[in-house]
């Protein structure tokens, strides 16, 4: 039937339809940048894109004269490790707990309430109580990072296990297997997909609480170069750096995608 909830937009207009947003928020953007520069050239706030590209330039292409480094690349080579090892980490936590409390009766009710608890803990709340234990160095961020993704994903590994058909189980177990080669040969393979995509939702978690700990202890790293340039008002700085985070954050949910897609076919025919 001809209604519009039934219309499908061919790979060109999604495309399009994808791009025309962003259109609409630059030429916003322009304008606004243009009546407030034209009433105060000196304005800060919505600069020029002139402005953007010498900022760019400046931190992307030439030598900080104290440090000797490219600020931008050694800004994202820093935030990039921080975020890496703290998910890898939290992935690997969240795998094997949710695998655990989903198989194991009694390991669902000895560990299912703490992590329902640790989930409901705001993780910026115990930032400052990570700086006293793990001190200002790298680990009380990554251990934040941790802290803030991996109850969510344990829970939702759990659920993910539960939802497994029954009849599964009882036919392996009906071959023989042990409870340790069902976990492996049959529930971790099926598990895989589910958490990359668990990990896909949690990257904005992550770059939440990353952004956070250099703001608040750290000498380099993104999230420290916003909050140290945000008493100048250099927008002109703030803002690629956003837009930058968000690219990252684009290209680390596509390649995890792209691995789903290519690797686990079976995966993505019913999603």
């Amino acid at each position: 039937m001809r209604r519009l909830l039934n219309l499908r937009p061919d790979r060109s207009s999604r495309l399009l339809l994808g791009i025309l947003p962003f259109v609409a928020l630059l030429i916003v953007y322009l304008l606004a940048s243009d009546l407030r520069l034209t009433e105060n050239p000196n304005d800060k706030m919505l600069p020029a894109l002139v402005t953007f590209a010498d900022s760019i330039a400046q931190f992307a292409f030439h030598e900080d004269k104290r440090s000797g480094n490219v600020i931008l690349w050694t800004d994202t080579a820093a935030s990039l490790q921080r975020l890496s090892i703290g998910l890898a980490l939290a992935a690997l936590g969240g795998l094997v707990f949710g695998i655990l409390t989903g198989v194991l009766p009694y390991a669902r009710a000895a560990l299912s309430p703490l992590i329902a608890a640790l989930s409901m803990i705001p993780p910026l709340a115990v930032l400052p109580i990570l700086f006293i234990i793990f001190g200002l160095g790298e680990l009380s961020k990554v251990v934040l990072i941790v802290i803030g993704v991996a109850p969510f994903i344990m829970r939702d590994i759990g659920m993910r296990v539960a939802e497994l058909p029954h009849e599964e189980l009882v036919k392996a177990q009906t071959l023989g297997a042990s409870t340790w080669q069902i976990v492996l040969r049959v529930v971790l393979p099926q598990m895989w997909p589910r958490l990359i995509d668990a990990v896909r939702l949690s990257l904005g978690a992550a770059w939440l609480f990353l952004i956070a700990a250099e703001a608040i202890a750290s000498t380099e790293g993104l999230g420290y170069r916003i909050f140290l340039v945000r008493r100048y008002l250099s927008m002109d700085v703030i803002l690629p750096y956003v837009a930058w985070i968000t690219c990252l954050g684009f290209v680390s949910d596509w390649v995890l995608r792209t691995w789903l897609r290519r690797g686990f076919r079976w995966y993505m025919v019913g999603h």
